[in-house]
């Protein structure tokens, strides 16, 4: 049996990636998004999620590359050199955790203050996951693991990508970003038996992960035939190119038009039935 969760992240961003998910959940196959705390599109988000009740909502963690939710003064350890933003490069948070300077309550009370904050504006949050997959490390995933099982959430995203070497076969552009994903593998058995010692849920693994940036129905194919047994979830980022996105410290621009594509298109159903993938949301998990 496959069972596969479609996640958005990156609701709440800005409001040409809101109505992105939200067309991708009404009008293709997407059926979860994770929430942005932080978002400059939050509110529009949260209105959304509210009148699509079969949409999973989680919360998108962010440790790298925007403002904290809790009183600066209290997670000093998490910003940069102004003392009121997160860091805003991947590296320097990964310098950070590898230099020993993060300090885990810190990073506790700021996810805990990211959660709170959907819940308090309504939201049901069903898992978490982080924005550029911080909880990675396992440092950050003991304090997102304590955060979240005090604010009462069940599951989080399992980041590790067992895809296969088939999958990107056709697409040379990706076969050192798969090498680097197939590194970390050495890892996950430490990240399940951490979750299962923290009594939370979480899938087998994620897939899509190599593919960001660059997907197509093609490659989305491809993936879903190589998909093991198993429930699984598939990251996608999907959006309108807008001026509130070119300003955003993000990567991912005209790559979002082309996921909703893929998310929206006939062919892309096609392949789940064929593949006989069951669509589930973190609910079912």
């Amino acid at each position: 049996m496959r069972r596969l969760i479609i996640n958005a992240d990156d609701f709440g961003l800005t409001s040409g990636v809101n109505r992105a998910i939200w067309e991708g959940h009404r009008q293709g196959i997407v059926t979860s998004a994770t929430l942005m705390a932080g978002g400059q599109a939050f509110a529009e988000a949260v209105s959304m999620a509210k009148t699509s009740p079969r949409l999973g909502v989680g919360c998108h963690v962010v440790l790298v590359d925007g403002s904290p939710r809790a009183v600066a003064e209290t997670v000093p350890s998490l910003l940069d050199r102004d003392a009121t933003h997160l860091r805003a490069k991947l590296g320097d948070f990964a310098r950070a955790w590898l230099g020993g300077k993060l300090d885990s309550g810190e990073m506790e009370r700021e996810i805990s203050a990211q959660i709170q904050t959907l819940q308090s504006a309504g939201i049901p949050v069903s898992h978490v996951d982080t924005h550029k997959h911080t909880h990675l490390a396992p440092q950050v995933l003991r304090a997102l693991l304590r955060a979240a099982k005090a604010c009462g959430v069940t599951a989080v995203r399992n980041p590790f990508e067992p895809i296969r070497w088939q999958a990107v076969a056709g697409h040379p552009a990706l076969w050192k970003r798969w090498g680097m994903v197939k590194g970390l593998q050495g890892f996950a058995a430490q990240f399940r038996r951490q979750v299962r010692e923290a009594g939370l849920r979480t899938t087998d693994g994620t897939v899509g992960v190599v593919a960001t940036g660059v997907l197509d129905g093609r490659l989305f194919e491809r993936i879903l035939d190589s998909l093991p047994p198993g429930t699984w979830e598939f990251v996608c980022h999907p959006g309108y190119v807008d001026d509130d996105l070119e300003r955003a410290h993000t990567r991912l621009l005209q790559s979002r038009e082309q996921e909703l594509a893929v998310l929206t298109s006939a062919s892309a159903r096609e392949a789940l039935q064929r593949n006989g993938v069951e669509l589930i949301s973190y609910r079912e998990v």
